[in-house]
């Protein structure tokens, strides 16, 4: 393995650089967007550029025009389009009229057998092409084209034999054959000449493939085209077989053509170094031949029916040995079992002849019949592996899973092919599993997910090894053992290792049901890491590690050589910690009690290790005289918890796997992605609810009309004073299905009567008569599509939620909770969400409705983050319930005495509720049958004496009896929660065994709901999101769950993925949310935003559905009022180089641009100097890099600074996003390519992070000839690209947003003479206030007046000029500071002054962080 070298430091080049190369010249002569006059088409420009595909290739491709340059620079682009994750085929729908011939002329080309013609480079350019086509379905386009070949027809590709047994099989697909002859026959000649071509054509390809392989040689020098052929040829095959529309007729016609077994056979495979891939993607390939699934019906087999599959098999493979082959006699009379293994196949069918071999496959179909007196073509290896392979008793899937160890080890964490580098250019293809549109069963869902979810957890561990083991310096010593010449936080030096027990294998395994061993440690370390390693939980896992350096001591470690090399690690084995033991030897529980403080500083850990794993090294340590692992580990390293659940995942998973895990069948077929999309939506279930509880939803009557626009309100009442909320809404129940009305007459009546809702006013009954038993009530003026949202999460079914940045989505998920807890009392509803921080705010939101606190349970980490004083963690919800119970007991103890009732009662839950039922319910009984007059007989004056009197406003008899009844419900409400809390007082001194909550735990403590509401779904990953709906056992056999609400933005962000290969090649950043949005599954639209100002919306709100502004946007006085200072509340800066360089790149990926970081601090340090308070601002960047180097600028210039201070948070975009703040200034660094914010999703959040200015610094030359960006900066460039500041104008302004200002403008062209602006404005502050003089860094030297870059055409026409005003119109402020004016009119001349000053800036040129 070798590690790439860093790429070299090159110089960006300027603007005039950039202008004067040829693929801008041609970008501006043909195609860049900004260019009015451009030059008509020609066919010969054939060079990769901006928007090159959509602004000239496309739109000018025509058949007369058509070759191969052009055929493959289209699929070139659209290639380069996927590997960057970028929305390819939009171009191709806006001019659909010549896709079908320009696919047409790619078919022909892909079987062009002359090299001359077609090379293999280009021919791998055009199978990765049709890749993407196959996998882009959902795309109508696309997939008119594609069904062509993928079809029943192409079974024409058979041979005859095959054919005939097939349609024997399945007899209704012999009618489609024989209507299929029929239509054919009816086609002109020419188009059934096409026609042919097209079902014939993966027959085809699939020989072409055969031909290419053969040619590779077993030692010979060999060119990588070719094997980069066949590995884009068994990626495309694979991703044929495990979608079920392009499976369903290729796997028959894949296995007739024996492509595994020519595979397996080949000299390629044979090859160690060129074949290693190729070898892995044929594993994969022949794992989904195989796969358990019905191909015409799609059904998953079962274990018993591949059992029965087997069995036929092998019967006729002996059926037609006892009838024509004599030889094979034993054969045909022996048991299945006898005969099904490799070596007894080959036993049986070894001896015989070629000529035999070819006539007993011809006999089952597998080839064309032997021509009588002629040998075979065919080698008998072929012929052997053909019969054998067929035959041979395979291991179930599951089983194969069982017996995985979940934990990686050093052969999988080093292997590039599966467990690529970060720095994974998506060019190459990989043996990983893809995550697309759709999946063959559950199964194959699940372990597509698994594989994927383990590798890159794989990825992430490696990181954590290499980075531990390295800190610690393993060195080899003089005696040839191992020296440690460092130390790490996450790693220890293993003292002493040893098994303590191998438990006996259960009924049927081979493995042992638990292994566990003693880690001993040396805690020598500061008291913080001490902690930190003592702290160690349950279920935290730990990875020990055997390392052999050969390097002597003293010898540096070089990261851009391969590590294992250096560091001599040998071994790599997973464990889970169970606890740490005593000075007794016993485990220390986790629990609230403190535990016990040890002597000295050595620790031992019990932990648990892998069984699978463990007996895998055991047998080979036996049978191949094997190293024992386990005798040589002299590292332990831990990993951080938030990092470390990869194994509660896995193991899951797995459980789900072994489980017959039931999905609703209303969501079975939108999770596999078949079916009606939309047949989940509770329009279209057959448990509609007609009539529903909106509770506190609407805040009048007025509201809830507006928010059914299109529908009749009846209002139960005709009081207008009566028509308050809440209230009960009836809905007209359709039928999912439709019904055809015969009558024209009765259809308006039927239409009216489906736009009429039944509203009912209701009032809540009466709680008790303090203050906090009344209700708390929602606030929130619901929007109409907000409305929606909230009755579709009511309904059963799925509910999907877009919610874009500002329109309240956590708002809206919170009143479907509160909605669904009144309504639904006694259903339990599950909260998942991504992160601690969105879960706390939904906490803290719903705990401002109303409900009742003793029914919320917070699972996970992360609860000490809540804004609040209670504790709901399972532990802060247990001692809530013993606090709850004491308070309840005094209160039972206080009636108690104002009744008179002797005894102790308010002893335990079990007295007070035999006094509820003796003393409490016999007065109310007693009081309810004789009351005439209220307030005379109430039995419980004196226990609510401390309530607001009086209790009874005697104005009437029903009010009164209200109230009182109020009264006993506050007084019921007591015992009801002291039954509820009975339980507990037998758990008054036991101990919460602390563990990460896994679904076998979860299932054994009975854990079940029916509603399960998912916020940020957009940004979790697809299995993390599909775990939560399994959880519980199902009953019966069905499931219990009967709502599902997903709220998410998949416009924003996807889950974050560290490793780049599995993030572009397999997908795996795809969430289920994303992935349902794309199958078509109807979503809710929220389409009304209060976050930014408009004007700030327009440049994301492109990329939404009708998003607009909510009333307040418009009305607020933060969001009418300008910002201070600056002409603009948005603006796009240009920023050119600084001293020659524009971005550059320390390290590989880490990003950085002195000049930009210079620009964004100078403009932080200017707003607050006017007055702008510092946490208003945050600065956002696109890279870490930039992050670094930012926080660096801020440290020196100002972040100690009392004048100054820091932004609110400098981060990057992708970690800011779900947070927002008043002002935002952002860092696009890049300069030669646009990076990874050509990804439209991560531009959305940049944008909409900010409530009321946004400042972008960027190379504008670049950014704005980003095709996918247009929109945006489209809009941003329609303004000034120099920075507009208004220096004498300071926070808060009374200026109106839009406004011509009153005071002058200064124009700021680059960052020099901005840094050097604040800079003076600065010092004459000081100078005129007499505040205490901090010293402030100097600013960057000025660029020399040769070096300016003047601004291009793009620059509009308009300067602002500085306006002098006289001073009795200036504003108070400006006499404070009389000099500000002076400061910008010399602005410009300080470069004489800065470089007067010793300490010049230029040392920042070496910020950034390795």
């Amino acid at each position: 393995m070798t590690t790439p070298a860093p790429p070299k430091k090159i110089l960006a080049p300027t603007v005039s650089q950039i202008n004067a190369e040829f693929v801008t010249q041609l970008a501006c002569k043909y195609w860049a967007p900004h260019v009015k006059n451009k030059s008509p088409f020609d066919s010969k420009v054939s060079i990769f550029g901006f928007q090159y595909l959509e602004n000239y290739l496309w739109i000018n491709y025509s058949p007369e025009v058509s070759s191969k340059a052009y055929l493959m620079s289209i699929c070139c682009m659209v290639n380069e389009k996927f590997r960057e994750n970028v929305p390819a085929w939009e171009i191709f729908k806006k001019k659909p009229e010549h896709f079908p011939f320009f696919f047409k002329c790619i078919l022909e080309s892909v079987l062009v057998e002359n090299d001359d013609e077609f090379s293999l480079q280009e021919q791998t350019i055009l199978l990765l092409f049709l890749d993407h086509c196959f996998n882009s379905l959902e795309v109508d386009l696309i997939r008119s084209q594609v069904q062509q070949l993928i079809s029943l027809p192409m079974w024409l590709g058979l041979q005859p034999a095959r054919l005939e047994l097939e349609l024997k099989k399945t007899p209704k697909l012999r009618k489609f054959w024989n209507l299929i002859k029929k239509n054919d026959e009816k086609m002109d000649p020419k188009a059934r000449e096409q026609a042919h071509k097209e079902r014939r054509f993966l027959s085809e390809l699939i020989q072409r493939f055969i031909s290419v392989l053969k040619s590779v040689p077993l030692s010979e020098t060999l060119t990588m085209d070719k094997v980069h052929y066949c590995e884009r040829f068994i990626e495309l095959v694979v991703d044929l077989e495990a979608l079920l529309p392009t499976r369903r007729w290729f796997n028959t016609v894949l296995d007739d053509s024996h492509l595994v077994v020519h595979c397996y056979l080949s000299n390629l495979v044979h090859r160690e170094g060129d074949g290693h891939l190729f070898s892995q993607l044929l594993d994969v390939l022949k794992f989904y031949t195989g796969f358990e699934i019905n191909d015409q019906t799609g059904n998953a087999l079962t274990e018993n029916e591949m059992t029965t599959i087997h069995y036929d098999r092998i019967t006729s493979l002996q059926r037609a040995a006892f009838a024509h082959f004599p030889e094979l006699y034993d054969f045909a009379l022996s048991n299945v079992a006898a005969v099904d293994t490799r070596e007894s196949l080959l036993k049986f069918f070894g001896p015989l002849s070629s000529n035999t071999l070819h006539q007993v496959a011809s006999y089952l179909c597998l080839l064309p019949a032997l021509p009588e007196k002629e040998d075979t073509t065919f080698d008998k290896e072929f012929l052997l592996e053909l019969l054998v392979s067929r035959h041979e008793r395979r291991i179930s899937q599951i089983q194969q899973l069982n017996q995985m160890p979940l934990y990686p080890t050093e052969k999988i964490i080093w292997d590039e092919n599966i467990v690529p580098t970060e720095y994974y250019s998506g060019e190459g293809c990989l043996a990983l599993p893809k995550l697309n549109l759709q999946f063959l069963t559950l199964h194959d869902y699940l372990l597509r997910n698994f594989n994927l979810f383990r590798l890159e957890s794989t990825y992430e561990i490696r990181q954590d090894i290499e980075d531990g083991v390295s800190r610690m310096k393993p060195w080899q010593s003089e005696y040839g053992g191992v020296v440690f010449g460092g130390w790490a936080r996450m790693a220890q030096p293993i003292v002493a290792f040893t098994v303590v027990e191998v438990a006996k294998p259960n009924i049927g395994e081979n493995w042992p049901t638990r292994v566990r061993a003693d880690v001993t440690i040396n805690l020598n370390v500061r008291d913080q890491i001490k902690d930190e390693w003592q702290g160690l939980r349950k279920h935290d896992v730990c990875f020990l590690i055997t390392v052999r350096p050969t390097k002597p001591y003293g010898t540096k470690f070089d990261r851009r050589r391969p590590f294992v090399e250096q560091t001599g690690l040998v071994y790599v084995r997973g464990c889970e910690i169970q606890g740490m033991l005593d000075d007794r030897g016993r485990v220390i529980e986790d629990g609230p009690e403190p535990k016990p403080r040890l002597r000295g500083d050595s620790r031992t850990y019990r932990v648990f290790l892998d069984p699978n794993q463990y007996q895998q090294d055991m047998t080979n340590t036996i049978q191949n005289g094997g190293e024992d692992v386990y005798e040589t580990f002299n590292i332990i390293m831990r990993r951080k918890p938030k990092e470390n659940n990869f194994k509660a995942v896995l193991e899951t998973i797995r459980n789900l796997m072994n489980t017959d895990c039931v999905v609703p069948d209303w969501l079975h077929d939108i999770i596999l992605g078949y079916g009606d999309p939309s047949s989940a939506h509770y329009s279209k279930m057959p448990n509609q609810i007609s009539c529903l509880d909106f509770n506190d939803t609407f805040l009048s009557i007025d509201h809830l009309k507006a928010s059914f626009p299109g529908y009749n309100v009846k209002v139960t009442v005709d009081n207008p004073t009566l028509q308050v909320p809440p209230f009960r809404i009836t809905f007209p129940v359709r039928n999912g299905k439709g019904k055809k009305r015969k009558e024209a007459d009765g259809e308006d009546e039927n239409i009216a009567e489906a736009e009429t809702l039944i509203v009912e006013p209701h009032v809540i009954p009466n709680r008790g008569p303090y203050p906090y038993n009344k209700p708390k009530r929602n606030t929130i003026q619901f929007t109409p599509t907000q409305i929606e949202a909230i009755r579709a999460g009511m309904q059963p079914g799925l509910t999907m939620v877009v919610g874009p940045p500002g329109t309240g989505k956590t708002d809206v998920a919170v009143q479907i909770i509160s909605n669904l807890y009144h309504n639904f009392p006694e259903q339990r509803t599950l909260i998942v969400t991504h992160s601690n921080q969105a879960l706390n705010q939904l906490f803290e939101k719903i705990m401002a409705l109303d409900i009742d606190e003793r029914h919320l349970l917070r699972l996970g980490h992360g609860e000490e983050e809540l804004e609040t004083e209670k504790d709901f963690s399972r532990y802060g919800r247990v001692n809530y319930v013993l606090t709850r119970r004491l308070e309840l007991l005094r209160e039972v103890g206080r009636l108690q005495e104002s009744l008179g009732v002797p005894g102790d009662v308010s002893y335990t839950c079990e007295t007070a509720g035999h006094f509820f039922l003796y003393q409490v319910m016999s007065r109310w009984e007693e009081y309810i049958s004789k009351v005439k007059k209220i307030s005379n007989f109430f039995p419980f004056h004196k226990y609510f004496a401390n309530a607001p009197q009086p209790i009874f406003k005697g104005k009437s008899y029903e009010e009164d009896m209200e109230i009182a009844e109020g009264c006993f419900r506050h007084i019921k409400k007591i015992f009801t929660q002291l039954e509820e809390f009975r339980a507990f007082e037998l758990l008054r001194t036991m101990t919460c065994t602390h563990a990460a909550l896994k679904r076998h735990d979860l299932v054994e403590l009975g854990f079940k709901y029916d509603n399960i509401l998912m916020e940020e779904s957009a940004q979790i990953l697809e299995i993390e999101t599909f775990i939560p709906l399994l959880l519980q056992n199902p009953q019966d056999g069905f499931s219990r769950l009967k709502r599902w609400i997903m709220i998410g933005d998949h416009h924003q962000l996807p889950p974050v993925i560290k490793n780049m290969a599995f993030q572009k090649y397999s997908n795996m950043e795809q969430s289920l949310f994303t992935r349902f949005v794309r199958v078509g599954v109807p979503t809710v639209d929220l389409d009304a935003q209060g976050r930014a100002r408009a004007s700030l919306c327009n440049l994301y709100n492109w990329r939404y559905k009708n998003l607009g502004n909510l009333p307040h946007v418009q009305l607020m006085p933060e969001f009418r009022t300008a910002n201070a200072g600056l002409l603009y509340d948005f603006q796009l800066i240009n920023v050119e180089d600084f001293h020659g360089v524009g971005e550059s790149e320390p390290n590989p990926y880490f990003y950085q641009n002195l000049g930009e970081a210079e620009y964004v601090v100078a403009l932080f340090m200017y707003m607050c100097l006017l007055g702008y308070p510092a946490d208003k601002i945050s600065i956002l960047t696109t890279y870490n890099g930039q992050k670094h180097l930012i926080r660096d600028i801020i440290n020196q210039r100002c972040g100690s600074n009392p004048l100054i201070g820091r932004p609110n948070k400098v981060t990057t975009v992708d970690r800011f996003q779900g947070q927002q703040n008043d002002y935002i200034l952002l860092s696009l660094v890049r300069t030669r390519a646009v990076g990874h914010l050509r990804d439209v999703r991560r531009l959305v959040v940049a944008m909409s992070r900010a409530r009321l200015g946004l400042y972008i610094f960027a190379r504008v030359s670049l950014f704005q000839n980003c095709f996918e960006l247009t929109p945006a900066f489209n809009q941003l460039t329609a303004r000034p690209l120099h920075l507009q500041i208004i220096p004498t104008e300071h926070f808060p302004t009374t200026r109106k947003n839009g406004e011509k200002p009153s005071h002058p403008v200064q124009m700021i062209k680059n960052m020099p003479q901005m840094a050097n602006f604040v800079y003076n404005m600065y010092m004459l502050m000081i100078q005129s206030t007499h505040h205490y003089n901090q010293a402030l860094l100097p600013p960057p030297a000025m660029v020399e007046e040769n070096e300016t870059v003047q601004s291009t055409e793009m620059e509009t026409e308009t300067e602002f000029e500085p306006i002098y005003l006289p001073s009795e119109v200036a504003p108070p402020m400006a006499e404070t500071i009389p000099t500000i004016t002076e400061a910008i009119s010399t602005s410009e001349t300080t470069t004489a002054t800065s470089e007067a000053i010793p300490a010049t800036s230029e040392g920042t040129l070496i910020h950034c962080r390795v």
